[in-house]
């Protein structure tokens, strides 16, 4: 005869597991069994995708600038042979899928999106980094024109003159076609091309939600500074959009075109008697703007933002060239989204 007492210990066990079943299933844990469930939802969906020729396939070009006006994050999804892109010398012909996160977006005339990525360490696949330390500020229009900045870190020699330079040799990647070349040798050297990759797809996270939009002068416009405020204190994500942003970005004397930056924000301040509402930047790369989004000589720097909800704006600005910061402040309209 079994043993009561065992009886009732396998029979709670049984009940325990079966209860701690959808809870696993939920969070993603191993479920008892072994099985990994992710129950999350992907919140990521395709606005545009390009062929080889930057043809559009599917969606539009209008959705993707639809969804980034609402303030949603953008990646985008590429294919390349290793052999082609990484190292023509080897015999590999292995397909290598990248997704890239440009967590910098800009809005060109309210219908042109480019995307700059602003975290980035240079890549030296499959091992690990690049032989210098610098920034991978790479651009990409929606058109499929893409662009590389890469400021050094390492206070390495510079001999090389600003301005216009011949371009590199790329003869053993016909995929890769570059337009131009600029400051080659100092310490900041940018180029625009295009990479012949085998799809593009920009990849949209549209779940933000304006909740907020004021004037230069800090009027709001429609939402509400206490919504702000009421959200990000619940920890809500925050991120913000401004107008004009790089109109003082210029190694030329042409009007710029009107734009809107849209920067993730790290910590957050509210003043609640004065109702004030303040945000550190992540790192924002600055492209003098225009359409196609480009690099040129002198026209981009990078830096950090402090954007007040009354329109002030103070910079804390990098010169690429020199590595050395600069203070200063404007007034922008923006646009508040939470998360």
């Amino acid at each position: 005869m079994k043993h009561p007492r065992r009886r009732f210990i396998q029979q709670a066990g049984t009940a325990a597991m079966a209860a701690l079943a959808p809870l696993s299933a939920a969070t993603g844990d191993a479920t008892p069994t072994g099985t990994r469930v992710t129950a999350s939802k992907n919140h990521w969906r395709e606005a545009v995708v390009l062929n080889q020729q930057r043809q559009a396939v599917s969606g539009s070009t209008a959705a993707l600038a639809s969804a980034i006006r609402r303030g949603a994050d953008l990646r985008v999804y590429t294919e390349f042979r290793h052999n082609e892109h990484v190292d023509p010398k080897s015999a590999s012909r292995e397909l290598i899928r990248e997704v890239t996160d440009f967590r910098v977006t800009y809005l060109l005339d309210d219908r042109w999106v480019a995307g700059v990525i602003n975290l980035r360490q240079p890549i030296s696949l499959p091992d690990g980094f690049g032989p210098r330390p610098s920034m991978s500020f790479f651009l990409y229009n929606q058109n499929g024109d893409q662009a590389i900045a890469r400021p050094y870190l390492d206070g390495g020699p510079t001999p090389g003159k600003m301005g216009p330079a011949p371009l590199d040799d790329h003869s053993a990647m016909p995929k890769y076609h570059q337009f131009d070349a600029w400051d080659t040798g100092t310490n900041a050297p940018s180029s625009n091309f295009v990479y012949e990759f085998e799809t593009y797809r920009y990849m949209v996270s549209d779940d933000w939600q304006e909740v907020c939009a004021c004037d230069a002068n800090g009027k709001v416009l429609s939402g509400s500074i206490d919504t702000l405020a009421d959200e990000f204190a619940q920890g809500r994500e925050v991120k913000v959009g401004i107008t004009g942003l790089c109109d003082d970005v210029s190694s030329t004397n042409r009007a710029a075109p009107a734009h809107e930056v849209f920067v993730h924000c790290g910590s957050c301040y509210y003043y609640t008697e004065q109702k004030q509402f303040s945000a550190a930047s992540h790192p924002v790369v600055r492209v003098q703007p225009a359409i196609p989004l480009r690099y040129q000589s002198k026209g981009w720097d990078f830096g950090w933002l402090m954007p007040r909800s009354d329109g002030h704006v103070a910079r804390w600005l990098l010169d690429p060239y020199t590595l050395k910061f600069n203070r200063s402040d404007r007034r922008h309209a923006m646009r508040w989204f939470v998360r």
